[in-house]
């Protein structure tokens, strides 16, 4: 089991189709955190992912189709409760997400319950333009009201949770559009849990996709929107200890 001097830690890589990327992702989760686990869980890919995760000795949990990150991820905090992890770090299959600054990610949780990574608070040279920059600009003020704490990058998806926010996480993990991100920073809100960020540097996605144009990012934005306000209104108590 990885373990710490604060507790044991589990790298949760969600991933869909990505037998390209994934050794290279494990092998540098291994080099960063070598005392942490790591569990790949396979979205329902279609390809030998999987298998090249557990060549690459990770654990891996295969869903049976494909639920997105929200859905993985609920799978791994749940894994991380029952295991009695006391921290959780998520990390993207593709190779976006540098691994050598899981550290500081870790690092910030001795004060805090949820830490963002933040492409956009000072380090590194990532860079959204266009529509889809000032449709997340927009988003990271909003949940910063909400949260009462500044934000840069509301929907990063490079983060690290603490034991209670483990034990909310377990509970409510939202596999709905947007969940992911923004829901859980809301669910963490109700559930009194403190969130907070460090600048982290992104690597660009190898082959990219082009941006969203004004359209495409008025919708997301609106699709935000509504998934933030279903989340302010939705109940998120937590069921006794043991239950489900």
């Amino acid at each position: 089991m990885g373990t710490t001097g604060q507790g044991k830690v589990l790298v949760v890589i969600p991933a869909f189709n990505e037998e390209a990327a994934i050794a290279g992702v494990i092998s540098s989760v291994r080099t960063a955190v070598p005392h942490a686990d790591v569990l790949v869980v396979d979205d329902g890919s279609h390809d030998r992912t999987s298998a090249i995760a557990r060549a690459a000795g990770a654990r891996v949990a295969t869903l049976p189709f494909n639920l997105g990150v929200g859905g993985a991820m609920r799978t791994g905090f749940r894994h991380a409760a029952r295991e009695g992890y006391t921290a959780v770090v998520q990390v993207d299959g593709d190779g976006q997400h540098d691994p050598s600054q899981i550290p500081l990610l870790l690092a910030d949780l001795a004060s805090t319950d949820v830490v963002i990574g933040a492409r956009f608070a000072g380090s590194g040279d990532y860079v959204v333009r266009g529509p889809r920059n000032w449709a997340m600009l927009v988003l990271a003020r909003v949940m910063s009201w909400i949260l009462g704490v500044r934000l840069n990058d509301s929907t990063s998806g490079f983060r690290a949770a603490g034991p209670r926010a483990i034990r909310v996480y377990a509970q409510h993990y939202p596999a709905e559009y947007l969940g992911d991100t923004l829901e859980t920073l809301v669910i963490a809100r109700k559930a009194g849990l403190g969130v907070s960020q460090v600048p982290v540097a992104m690597r660009p996605r190898l082959g990219g996709h082009p941006s969203r144009g004004i359209v495409g990012s008025t919708l997301d934005l609106a699709r935000a929107c509504v998934v933030v306000l279903l989340g302010l209104v939705r109940d998120w108590s937590l069921a006794p200890d043991g239950a489900a």
